[in-house]
């Protein structure tokens, strides 16, 4: 099949080509109804560019806090799903254009009104307009006249443009090339259900609050609010479809936590005991802190190196009425906040790819490096090496990952089992994405008495 390609903008005045060029923060919505799918569109691209320019999602997000809730609820879906959807808008993008747009925010908002029209086909009128409104807002509407025709080319040519993608791996399977690599070479019996379920919404998953309720009490009040979940392992329920925690009966007071089943495991082994002092090395943003104090009355000291995720421990830690020690350190310099006592229970949560949760953090897809990972073994081992005499002889460390890849998991645990000839491998499991859960990985080690 051979496509029309669009030519990209003709040269222009020096002043307006400078307009043209602006970044992702060079314009601002203005003049749109803030109702308007034209409105979402232009807030889904600032978030779009800001990612694509090397933001996290969370800090792309961020400005919309101040957007009324219709228009950020939208803009955040189109920003998610488009993320998610790695390759197929820039695959597209390259049969339409004969080259990148000048301007970032202008190549997000068509990702963002691709997306739109891939997935809401029956809307494709109402989403060219409105994107041709949108673009009106972007470089004083350079770009106007580019996007309407994108975007009805591309409806002219969507069949044979979506057959093409079948033959582009990274389109096809939503993920990019170095890491479908990975995934073939480690799990080649399951690595396409692997891709499949990391390319779905993720599932939302409940942790009731045992100190203050019970599984089936929480269930009842539910089924009462109207939403329908399901018991999914000790402490969890199971949501048929996704709300705002603002629809959770008792969210504010503590009664219930958000917290995928599979990241629940990590307070279910380390099992915490009355009386026994634990440190949660990397602790933020707080959810496996608090379930290891809802499990038991412990002692514990909660590490992160970051003001700004110290601060949600400590919110978490409010809302549900539990009492910890955090601490704002890095776990590997225990100089600067040890005080020489030993510890029974140390969780490891350590810094990763976190190629397990991408279906949550869809943006990991465009910010990873493959050459990331091996920073990433190497402050895992240091977090080991750092940790490990800090541990009581007979307690028990947790090491804890998000990551599918075996370097981060259990080759780095061989590796420090070689080194440390008083440590034993006590139970090691592997979590694959699916419906239920994300990706995990954990292994429990003992230290010998």
């Amino acid at each position: 099949m051979k496509t029309q390609r669009l030519p990209s903008p003709s040269a222009a005045p020096s002043s307006r080509a400078q307009r043209v060029r602006g970044g992702a923060s060079a314009s601002q919505p203005s003049g749109l109804p803030r109702d308007s799918l034209a409105f979402s569109l232009l807030l889904a691209a600032r978030v779009l560019a800001a990612v694509r320019a090397g933001r996290s999602l969370t800090q792309a997000l961020a400005p919309l806090a101040s957007e009324p809730p219709s228009a950020r609820a939208e803009a955040q879906d189109a920003a998610y799903a488009t993320l998610r959807r790695y390759g197929c808008g820039e695959f597209l993008l390259r049969r339409l254009l004969a080259r990148p747009l000048p301007h970032p925010e202008a190549e997000a908002l068509l990702l963002a009104a691709l997306y739109r029209l891939q997935s809401r086909p029956e809307t494709a009128y109402v989403v060219v307009d409105q994107a041709v409104t949108a673009a009106a807002e972007l470089a004083e509407g350079a770009f106007k006249g580019l996007v309407n025709a994108v975007l009805r080319n591309y409806l002219r040519q969507r069949e044979d443009l979506e057959r093409a993608m079948l033959d582009d791996e990274e389109a096809r399977h939503q993920h990019p090339a170095w890491w479908l690599k990975r995934l073939r070479r480690e799990y080649p019996a399951c690595w396409q259900r692997i891709v499949a379920f990391a390319n779905r919404p993720p599932p939302m998953t409940l942790r009731v609050n045992r100190r203050r309720s019970c599984v089936a009490e929480y269930a009842a009040r539910l089924h009462a609010a109207g939403l329908t979940a399901r018991p999914i392992g000790p402490a969890g329920l199971l949501l048929a479809d996704a709300v705002a925690v603002e629809a959770l009966p008792g969210f504010a007071d503590g009664l219930v936590s958000i917290q995928d089943a599979g990241a629940q495991r990590a307070a279910e082994l380390l099992a915490p005991q009355a009386g026994q002092r634990v440190l949660d090395a990397c602790a933020a943003p707080g959810g496996k802190t608090c379930h290891l104090l809802e499990l038991a009355d412990i002692e514990l000291l909660a590490l992160d190196v970051q003001e700004s995720r110290v601060r949600r421990i400590r919110d978490n830690l409010h809302r549900l009425r539990l009492p910890a020690t955090v601490v704002l350190a890095d776990c590997r310099r225990s100089p600067d906040w040890w005080d020489g006592r030993a510890f029974d229970l140390i969780l490891a949560d350590v810094p990763c790819s976190s190629s397990g949760v991408v279906r949550r953090h869809p943006d990991i897809k465009y910010l990873r490096r493959q050459s990331d990972i091996r920073h990433f073994v190497h402050l895992q081992r240091e977090i080991l090496d750092g940790l490990w005499p800090l541990l009581k002889a007979g307690g028990k460390m947790l090491y804890a990952t998000c990551s599918l890849f075996e370097e981060e998991n259990a080759a780095q645990i061989d590796a420090f089992l070689f080194r440390q000839a008083a440590a034993r491998r006590l139970t090691e499991e592997r979590l694959l994405p699916r419906e239920e859960h994300d990706g995990f990985y954990y292994a429990l080690l003992e230290k010998a008495a």
